[in-house]
């Protein structure tokens, strides 16, 4: 990781996807128009997010196997990030909603299961800073966290997929007016596959960020081990 080389592609990849994304020809799908140009930001982020969380949800499976604080930092600093990752997420929909649905929030199942997904990662983080003791901190942050990821994944992907919702792949949703992977057409494709790399490591880029300032700060602790 302390390699650039991927740091400088992140850098690559979102410059292209910023230029790519608002030049090409995009398909006239419905009532989307123009907006559909928001997919390559909206959905990346979620692509991105998804993989943070898992690598928190690895470091916290880590931690409980080998009581190291490094794996508590990393856990804790993938877990911040893809927070932030889900709230731009939720930003750039309603943003997208806006436009297509007529409102940013229409209650819509995916939009009520990010939101309550979130707020399940908030309370991660509000547990983090009402335990003092910082190894009984990453026991239980790390046990929560497990938790957290398992319920985050049935609430944002299968749940919303049962039920009818204005999203596409939701159950019983003609002539709904979203977007199916299946009408991205070759040239799209060309600029959202890169996006999703590129906000992925974009956030991987300042998830080790902070883990750098966590372990300057907590570097007596760590040597201590």
């Amino acid at each position: 990781m302390r390699k650039s080389w991927w740091k400088i592609l992140a850098v690559v990849l979102l410059v292209y996807t910023f230029t790519a994304g608002f030049l090409i020809k995009v398909p006239n799908i419905g009532n989307l128009k123009e907006t559909i140009r928001n997919l390559f930001f909206h959905v990346p982020m979620w692509f991105g997010q998804i993989v943070l969380l898992t690598i928190s949800l690895i470091y916290s499976i880590l931690y409980l196997r080998n009581p190291n604080l490094k794996h508590d930092i990393y856990a804790a600093a993938f877990a911040k990030t893809g927070i932030v990752m889900g709230v731009l997420g939720l930003v750039t929909g309603s943003i997208w909603a806006t436009y297509t649905w007529g409102e940013p929030w229409s209650n819509d199942p995916k939009q009520i299961g990010v939101a309550i997904a979130l707020l399940i990662y908030f309370a991660y983080l509000v547990l983090r800073n009402a335990v003092p003791d910082i190894d009984k901190r990453a026991k239980v942050s790390a046990v929560y966290n497990i938790f957290a990821y398992f319920i985050y994944l049935p609430l944002i992907m299968i749940l919303p997929r049962l039920v009818e919702s204005l999203h596409p792949g939701g159950k019983g949703v003609q002539g709904n007016p979203g977007l199916n992977g299946a009408d991205l057409d070759a040239t799209m494709r060309l600029v959202f596959w890169p996006a999703v790399i590129g906000w992925t490591l974009l956030g991987t880029w300042i998830s080790t960020l902070n883990i750098r300032i966590n372990l300057i700060q907590d570097k007596n602790l760590i040597n201590a081990e």
